[in-house]
């Protein structure tokens, strides 16, 4: 099995084992542990934060070391937390358990995507991480299905089996990264770990705008999807458009059927397009998701419609999030300079977990009493998301905008960069 296959096997193995567990664990602290839902929220709380701690430290770690040993070492951290969280009876053995899971769950991501960075040539990565988007959806959505068939909240020994099969999926990834053998080809380019990488990787980040950019593009990106999903979304299609909780569940079921079914499909449609083309008809795409939500809790139909409304608003997230897959990740990598794509990783992955933490925080209240205005306002950040994109475009040079052109005759008799893409240090050919 080559390096690529490894990487995505262990990717799916351990978002099976995610799905086991996430949808499940309000239920499980807060009733079946019987610790009440504030200790519950806490949990949810160290899971999130454990993961804001330790980002800003892993991109150097994986630029020293490399991404190998860090997505073994993250492994067996999620392991430990996931096995001490099904057997935890307390507040304190709780939340200290779900820092650990969350804690190694978010180094993993970052880490994994530098190690398809070295493994796959440019050419190639916009269908690696769509690939590895496919995946992990697909894990996430097979182990939710599963675990609901097993889980009994009268029986807990049923949520220990839950929590000890996903922390044998991590270690199942940490055996089979422990097997990866990283080709030295020209897709690692200088960006093999060394004990000199570059210091000052944060001011070096901060002084490049196109990454900086993209970064507070892909923080609206989580805010106004991802942050949505499981608060203010929910929040309101419950109290605004009297969407049951099987419903949700059928919404959710809809937003990944989608990027299960389209992924390759649009694949095709977006590979040999400008990426910041694609990002801004996402945004257009999405506030058409959210007019659909608009119509379902505010259009007054009948209750068929709404419902049909609701689940397609997710569907069309679902939609966008395939067509950002195979975007987004690659223009990450290809914006690192050499010897920083585990840094550049990691910083993404921060800002993600920001926009998921602050999300909520904002869209949970404003979905569940000011349905309106939230309509109104998710709205527009989607049409904002259209023109940071549209922005970023200039920033980039063709080849990191349109990766198609790679090798063609603009690129190899030296097409001129975007009057505004401004000097950086020389990257690596990964």
């Amino acid at each position: 099995m080559g390096a690529l296959r490894r990487i995505q096997t262990g990717s799916l193995l351990s978002a099976f084992g995610i799905g086991f567990t996430v949808p499940f664990l309000y239920v499980y602290v807060a009733q079946v542990r019987g610790l009440g839902a504030t200790t519950a929220g806490l949990v949810l709380g160290a899971f999130a934060m454990a993961a804001l701690v330790v980002l800003p430290v892993t991109g150097r770690t994986i630029d020293r070391r490399g991404p190998l040993p860090v997505v073994v070492v993250a492994s067996v951290v999620a392991a430990v937390g996931a096995l001490g969280l099904g057997f935890a009876d307390t507040a304190v053995s709780a939340v200290l358990t779900a820092g650990l899971l969350g804690a190694g769950t978010a180094v993993i991501q970052p880490a994994l995507a530098t190690m398809i960075v070295w493994c796959v040539e440019p050419e190639r990565r916009t269908r690696s991480f769509a690939m590895q988007f496919f995946l992990q959806n697909l894990g996430l959505g097979i182990g939710g299905l599963l675990g609901g068939q097993i889980v009994d909240e009268h029986r807990p020994d049923t949520f220990i089996v839950l929590f000890s099969i996903e922390a044998a999926m991590f270690l199942v990834l940490a055996g089979i990264a422990l097997g990866v053998r990283l080709p030295r080809t020209p897709a690692l380019g200088g960006g093999a770990p060394h004990k000199d990488a570059p210091r000052g990787g944060l001011r070096a980040l901060l002084g490049h705008r196109a990454m900086v950019q993209l970064c507070v593009l892909g923080f609206v990106l989580f805010f106004a999807c991802y942050g949505q999903f499981e608060s203010g979304l929910s929040a309101y299609g419950v109290e605004a458009a009297g969407i049951s909780p099987s419903t949700l569940g059928l919404a959710l079921a809809a937003n990944t059927a989608v990027i299960v079914v389209a992924q390759f499909a649009v694949l095709r449609f977006v590979e040999r397009r400008r990426r910041s083309r694609v990002i801004a008809a996402v945004g257009l795409l999405w506030a058409l998701a959210w007019a659909f939500a608009g119509y379902a809790g505010l259009g007054h139909g009948s209750q068929a419609m709404a419902t049909a409304a609701f689940v397609s608003t997710y569907a069309l997230f679902g939609l966008g999030e395939a067509m950002l897959s195979p975007t987004v990740p690659p223009l990450v990598a290809e914006l690192a300079p050499e010897g920083m794509v585990g840094q550049y990783n990691s910083a993404f992955a921060l800002v993600k977990q920001l926009a998921l933490a602050v999300g909520p925080a904002v869209g949970g209240p404003m979905g569940a009493t000011l349905h309106g205005p939230y309509i109104v306002a998710f709205l527009l950040v989607s049409l904002g998301i259209t023109a940071l994109a549209v922005s970023l475009g200039q920033r980039l040079t063709p080849v990191q905008d349109r990766p198609a052109l790679r090798g063609t005759r603009v690129v190899a008799q030296g097409g001129h960069p975007h009057p505004e893409t401004e000097p950086r240090p020389q990257t690596s050919p990964a």
